[in-house]
C-alpha cells in the first residue's frame, strides 16, 4: 500500500537558516507515527510545510499520492483530508464546547441562504444529526457534562480533549498532532494516549506525532521518525530507536 504522507526532499530556509533540508520520508496508512529530534530539529516546521502554513522552497509534499504545494492554503489541505492540531489549543473560546464540534464539519446545508427559505426541514434534518454525533462523540471523551459550557472555561487538558472531539467530527484520512500532550495534567495524559489510539483503531485514521515527551512517544506511536538539523536521519520500532547510537548523539550532542 503506497504511503498516505510523502515528502521528498523538503526544504525550507528562513533568510540564511535551513529549517528543513531535503527531508525525505514516508507515513504509512492506518498508523500512529511519531516524529522526534532534538530542539530545532525542524519538526513543527515540516508540519507548517505540509499543511500549508509555510510554502516550500524545493522538494515535493504527497498526500494520497497528489501534491499539497505549491499554492493550497491551511484551509485548502484541511478540505482535502488534513486535520492538523497546535502545541496550543485553537478551539473557540467564546462558543460552546457542542458549537466547537458544530463548526466543523463541511458543506452544511444551513450555510446557504436559499436552503433554508425553501428546504428548513432538509436543514433542521441535517443539524440534528450533527447534534447528534457531536453529543455521542463529548461522551466518548467524558466531557457531555461540559457541553454548554464555552470551551474558554474548560482546562488545559480538557481542551485537548476538545481537540480530538473536533477531529472525531470530520474524520480526516491523516492527522498532525504537534505536541498532544503539551500543557495536559499527568493524571489525564493516559487518557489523552488512550483516545488517540481508540480512535486510530477504530476509525482508520492515521496519526502523525511530534511529542517532545520520549515517555509519550514511545508508548504511543509504531514506527517513530527521527529529524535532526533539519533533515532525515532514520526511523525504526521504538525499540530500535532507544538503541540506535545515532539517535543517542544527536539527544546528547556528541
Amino acid at each position: 500500500m503506497p504511503p498516505i504522507l510523502e515528502t521528498r526532499k523538503v526544504t525550507k530556509s528562513f533568510g540564511g537558516i535551513r529549517a528543513v533540508k531535503d527531508c525525505s520520508l514516508k507515513v504509512e496508512s492506518g498508523k500512529i507515527t511519531g516524529l522526534i529530534g532534538p530542539n530545532g530539529a525542524g519538526k513543527t516546521t515540516l508540519f507548517n510545510l505540509i499543511t500549508g502554513f509555510y510554502k516550500v522552497d524545493s522538494g515535493e509534499i504527497l498526500f494520497k499520492g497528489n501534491a499539497l504545494q505549491p499554492g493550497l492554503q491551511p484551509h485548502d489541505v484541511f478540505c482535502k483530508g488534513v486535520y492538523r492540531s497546535f502545541q496550543i489549543t485553537r478551539d473557540f473560546a467564546e462558543i460552546t464546547v457542542l458549537e466547537n464540534l458544530l463548526a466543523l464539519p463541511m458543506a452544511q446545508e444551513g450555510e446557504k441562504i436559499w436552503m433554508n427559505w425553501f428546504r428548513a426541514d432538509r436543514v433542521r434534518k441535517q443539524e440534528n444529526e450533527n447534534i447528534e454525533k457531536g453529543l455521542g462523540i463529548l461522551k466518548f471523551l467524558d466531557l457531555e457534562k461540559k457541553a454548554d459550557e464555552y470551551s474558554g472555561n474548560l482546562s488545559g487538558g480538557e481542551r485537548k480533549l476538545l481537540e480530538l472531539g473536533r477531529m472525531m467530527m470530520v474524520e480526516p484520512p491523516l492527522v498532525l498532532l504537534d505536541e498532544p500532550e503539551a500543557g495536559v495534567p499527568p493524571a489525564m495524559q493516559g487518557k489523552v494516549n488512550e483516545y488517540v489510539k481508540t480512535i486510530s483503531k477504530e476509525k482508520g485514521i492515521t496519526f502523525f506525532v511530534v511529542e517532545h515527551d520520549m515517555n509519550v512517544i514511545l508508548k504511543l506511536c509504531d514506527p517513530i521518525i527521527v529529524m535532526v538539523n533539519g533533515a532525515y536521519l532514520c526511523e525504526g520500532t521504538p525499540e530500535q530507536i532507544q538503541r540506535d547510537e545515532r539517535v543517542i548523539d544527536a539527544y546528547l550532542g556528541r
